[in-house]
Parts: C-alpha cells; structure tokens; sequence
C-alpha cells in the first residue's frame, strides 16, 4: 500500500500543468464563467483548479471550498463555490455562485455533522449551518454569553469572540472572555485559551478558563510577545515574536501544568522569512505541533513532547497546510491570480505525518 501512495503520489506530481488546447480557451472559458449568473460547480471547481481551504466533519466527510476571480484587476466579476466530499471520497453535494472580487468569500469550520459558516462581519449575522449531505440550517444567534463545554468550537476569534455550539446549533460569545484578550483558542473538552495583552509594561499572559471559571494563567517571557494560540489534546502553545519575526513557541502538554519555551529543536525558525502574519502553527490529535509559514517550509515534531522538529517533505511547493486529527491537508496553488495551473496544483493529503501523499483528484 505504500508503495502504491508513493506511486501515486509522483505521477500525479510529474503530470504537471494541466492544459486545455490553448491557453487562450482557458482564458476564455474562465471569463465566460466568472461572468455566469448561474455558474456550475463543475466549472467553477475546474477553472480554479485548487480549493481556497479544507475543513472536516466530526465523521470525516470534507468541505473544499473554490474561488476563481477577476484576474487582470482586484475587481470585477468573480464565482465561488463548495463541495462535499464523502469519507468514501465521493462528491455528495456542491454549490456555485456568482459573486464580485470586492466581496468576501465564504469560510466555513468543521463540526459534528457538518459545517457551519464563518460569519463574513464583525457580529454573528451570516452565520449557517450545512450536514453533510449539504443541507442548508439555521442556526440560533444570541448576545447571551455560554459557558463552554465540550464539543463547542471556536467560530470567530475576535471582533466579536463566537462559538458554535453544535448539540443546539447555537452562535454565542463565551462568558468570561477577558477584556484583554486579543487571541483565543478552545479545546475540545471546552477549555477556553486566551493570550492577554497589557497595556503597562507588564508582559503578555496566557489564561485558561473552563465552565467559567479561570484555571490558570502565566507570563509570556520576556523579551518576547505572543501570537498565534493552538490547543488540543492537553497541548497548548503560542508562537513567541520579537519585532517583525517568529523565535520560538511557549508550550505545554500537560494542560498547562508546565511550561518550557522552545527557541530551536530542529526549526529554522531564522529562516521565516515572512512574518508572525504567516506562521502556521496547528496541532494534531495526539499533541503533536506542526510549525511553519505560508507559501513556506513546515516542520511537525517527532512526537507529543514538541521538543524536537523534522522539516517535511512536500510533493509539491504548498502554498498552505492544516491539520485535522492527525491527517495533513496540503493545498498547491498559485500566489497571485492566473488562468494557468500551476505544476501539482491542488489538494494533496498524507495521513502518515508527511511520509506518503496523495492527490485528491
């Protein structure tokens, strides 16, 4: 079987740019499509060639979401649309729509049974729910805060704080969120973590809160300021910036028991050319941390102590990478907008830490 993955994953990454007759077709079809009041799913997915993003329901099914917009301008007509694809790698449901290149394209989370959209404001209106078969719910909005619980997700991290409580299809802020919270993350036994900043000369802190109720807190180390905030599985680590780069990660793995920073263990963090603004930082189900930048190189720890990094190998350059559970999701696209693809472009998926990949055809 593996080397059955491997097979595929070189042919499909020596198969290169896929071409139509010419380019000057693609160009063509690719505009008619994008001016399409009614586009087809089938188009839209084609043309685009790569999902914007990828997200997975509690039972495995997954959501890509596509987007194709004016190329030769930031405005202008533009299509997105979606598809449900069964753990069985079926295509269950799709959707397409026509759309403007001012507008914002639709985010989604994954949940127990399905999908719910990220609200595309500043407040909770806009916010739906799909099943996995693509069925369009609502879902219920309040002001009123909800202790979390279990299974509740992290819908909007700021501008307002929202979760999504699936069990009631419910859209709320958290109660107890501190005023000075700037990042958030939660868990899923509920913890809610959230990275304070003073504005003294204290430093940052990192809180955690459950039911309400705060369990702990502790300092960022000097002389470095938070950043991006991940936890799942009793890991929990921010991303540690001095000035415009990344240095190192805060982490704990046993709840927030103990802290150690990490300033090396194999990454180059020197090597982050981009910025804090495109760290990926992602944690897998058994606590392991995946680390690296946008368009980038990525490194996943040897194991759930992350004191110790391996640079991944890709098929193909990624210009993004997320997790789910313990399985990769590797996108290859294109860093500005184009009618052609580029080489390997689209959705590639290694189940085995980055070993194996596969194309998703």
């Amino acid at each position: 079987m593996a080397a059955a993955s491997a097979a595929l994953a070189l042919t499909a990454c020596g198969a290169g740019v896929r071409d139509d007759a010419s380019t000057g077709d693609r160009e063509a079809r690719y505009k008619r499509v994008i001016e399409e009041p009614h586009p087809r799913p089938a188009d839209v997915i084609e043309l685009a060639g790569a999902p914007t993003s990828v997200v997975r329901a509690g039972e495995g099914s997954l959501l890509l979401t596509y987007y194709a917009g004016n190329v030769e301008d930031d405005e202008g007509p533009a299509a997105s649309a979606w598809r449900i694809i069964g753990p069985d790698g079926a295509t269950v449901a799709q959707h397409a729509e026509h759309t403007d290149a001012e507008a914002t394209p639709a985010a989604y989370k994954g949940v127990t049974g399905g999908f719910v959209r990220v609200p595309p404001g500043e407040g909770a209106e806009g916010a739906y729910a799909l099943d996995v078969r693509g069925k369009r719910q609502k879902v219920v909005i309040t002001g009123t805060p909800l202790r979390t619980r279990p299974g509740d997700v992290l819908l909007g991290e700021l501008e307002p704080t929202l979760i999504y409580r699936t069990a009631t299809r419910t859209v709320a802020p958290p109660a107890g969120a501190p005023q000075d919270a700037v990042r958030f993350a939660v868990d899923e036994r509920g913890t809610v973590w959230s990275l304070g900043q003073s504005l003294t000369e204290d430093p940052d802190h990192v809180l955690w809160q459950r039911d309400g109720r705060t369990l702990g807190s502790t300092a960022v180390p000097k002389p470095y300021a938070g950043g991006v905030l991940v936890a799942r599985g009793g890991t929990a680590a921010l991303s540690l910036t001095r000035g415009e780069s990344v240095s190192g990660l805060l982490v704990t793995t046993d709840s927030g028991g103990h802290w150690r920073t990490v300033l090396g263990g194999g990454v180059a963090w020197r090597g982050l050319k981009r910025g804090p603004g495109s760290l990926v930082l992602e944690v897998l189900a058994d606590g392991r941390l995946l680390v690296g930048e946008e368009g980038g190189r990525y490194w996943l720890a040897d194991d759930h102590t992350n004191t110790a990094f391996h640079q991944l190998k890709t098929p193909t350059p990624l210009t993004s990478l997320t997790v789910h559970g313990k399985t990769l999701y590797g996108i290859a696209d294109a860093t500005t907008a184009t009618y052609s693809l580029v080489k390997g472009e689209g959705l590639w998926i290694s189940r085995d830490g980055g070993r194996e990949w596969r194309r998703h055809e």
